[in-house]
């Protein structure tokens, strides 16, 4: 097995308990980890025979465009995602940083990691 990571993704979007956050919108930052089977990439060098970071990176960036109140469920819906799409793949874990979160303080950000496994 192979580890793939796909690390400090950036967006703007509208995630948040508060009104506010869902209009004003917020930056996150989003960290990917999944592993799955690189041993014949490894020898082909060959796009065809891993999975495709692109591919990845594009599902992600469509979940953080759906609102959501919770990062859990921006988490959970990009695991669903990633494992319908992309079979290949036996075990991954998201983390979502809100960035300045509004809490009443200074805080630089707050994160949520969820990690599933193949069922």
């Amino acid at each position: 097995m192979g580890i793939i990571e796909i690390e400090r993704m950036q967006f703007y979007a509208f995630h948040g308990h508060y009104k506010t956050e869902r209009v004003v919108g917020n930056n996150f930052e989003v960290y990917l980890r999944f592993e799955t089977d690189c041993s014949t990439a490894a020898i082909s060098d060959n796009l065809n025979d891993t999975t495709n970071y692109q591919e990845v990176y594009n599902l992600v960036k469509k979940e953080m465009q759906n609102t959501s109140h919770l990062l859990e469920h921006v988490a959970q819906r990009i695991l669903n995602s990633l494992f319908k799409n992309f079979p290949e793949i036996k075990n991954a874990q998201v983390k979502i940083s809100k960035i300045n979160p509004p809490m009443g303080g200074e805080i630089e950000k707050v994160s949520v990691t969820l990690s599933q496994k193949t069922k």
